[in-house]
């Protein structure tokens, strides 16, 4: 079942911390480079105002020229958080015609996500793209095969990619410290308010694809694209709303199953958001994802660790999205190799629309 390989792994340049290593970015040998100029087409989408923070609180790397939102009602709203403060709203043809514009932050609800992607790139930008893109994936190849034959970077934005504890499950995996995986088992949910019910059962249908993808990722970073994909949608108040609010999905490999749960209704669910990796040598169990914990369990030491159970210690996180945008900039600069090539971003879209039970 397992399928990253070391040379596949790059989290190598980064610093280390009891043997492990993390990114952290480097510029111009220590030397700050002329800041990226940037804007953000969308307000919509859950992640924009985060991101939009998260960059204008990195003034050495970035300069936000410009904010797009068509729908004069999110515009409205959007307009009186203070993270957008002092920020010019435009058209979309005016940002993406400024001078000196690198990239673009693609923040609209998730059906405009890839034809606003596809304009941006078609005007030359990089750019980072919130999750999931879409729902269909000849899209995200046509897409995705645009930004390779222009040379433009396409990040997207799956929130668990820059965790400490995954990169410490993926590098675990990559070195075989566990063993052959033959089990994954996520879980990530959470309760939404009565009011955005209905919009999310319009624009996501439910919540594998509102959350569950971030998970998918990583599974396809460990494991690979699966055999076959089996998925189970329930309704909790049909009568109420079409919101898919409890759905599973499970994945076939040749020597092993996966499975991801999501709902949107669990009481504290974000408590109890899980990841499970077994293999035949280990067990790492990441209990809560965020702020994350870490339990490593092995069958005998292994690059420093002992025998049994026991909490890994882990660095910080600066913010959810702060290392996120750093590989950005690190990219778009050219001082960065990007860790998650178009080939897996297309594995995981086909992999999620499987657990969404599109394709």
């Amino acid at each position: 079942m397992t399928n990253l390989s070391r040379r596949d792994f790059n989290y190598l340049a980064g610093s280390s911390l009891f043997g492990l290593t993390f990114p952290r970015l480097t510029f111009g040998n220590g030397k700050l480079e002329k800041k990226i100029v940037v804007g953000q087409v969308g307000t919509a989408h859950s992640h924009a105002s985060a991101k939009m923070e998260t960059i204008r609180k990195m003034s050495e790397r970035f300069e936000v020229v410009g904010v797009v939102e068509s729908d004069p009602d999110v515009k409205r709203v959007n307009q009186k958080k203070f993270v957008y403060t002092g920020l010019k709203w435009m058209s979309e043809e005016e940002l993406l015609n400024l001078p000196g514009l690198e990239g673009v932050l693609v923040e609209t609800d998730l059906n405009f996500l890839i034809p606003s992607a596809m304009r941006c790139i078609e005007a030359g930008k990089h750019i980072h793209l919130d999750k999931p893109p879409g729902k269909s994936l000849g899209d995200l190849k046509t897409l995705m095969k645009l930004a390779a034959d222009k040379q433009l970077i396409v990040q997207i934005g799956y929130m668990f990619r820059y965790n400490p504890a995954f990169q410490f499950c993926l590098q675990a995996v990559a070195e075989g410290w566990l063993g052959q995986v033959f089990e994954v088992d996520g879980v990530i949910s959470k309760v939404v308010k009565p009011e955005r019910r209905q919009k999310l059962a319009e624009n996501y249908g439910g919540s594998m694809m509102l959350l569950g993808c971030h998970l998918i990722d990583i599974l396809v970073a460990i494991c690979g694209k699966p055999n076959r994909v089996m998925h189970y949608s329930r309704q909790t108040f049909p009568d109420q709303d079409t919101l898919n609010d409890n759905e599973l999905a499970v994945f076939e490999y040749e020597n092993g199953v996966a499975t991801v749960r999501s709902t949107l209704n669990e009481v504290e669910g974000k408590e109890r958001r899980q990841f499970v990796v077994c293999g035949t040598n280990g067990t790492i169990e990441i209990k809560p994802l965020e702020p994350p914990v870490l339990k490593l369990t092995l069958d005998r030491p292994s690059m420093g660790y002992y025998k049994g159970l026991q909490i890994i210690s882990l660095p910080d996180m600066p913010g959810r999205y702060d290392d996120q945008l750093l590989d950005f900039a690190g990219m778009v600069r050219g001082n960065k190799v990007p860790e998650y090539t178009f080939e897996h971003d297309i594995g995981v879209h086909e992999t999620l629309l499987q657990a969404c039970g599109i394709i």
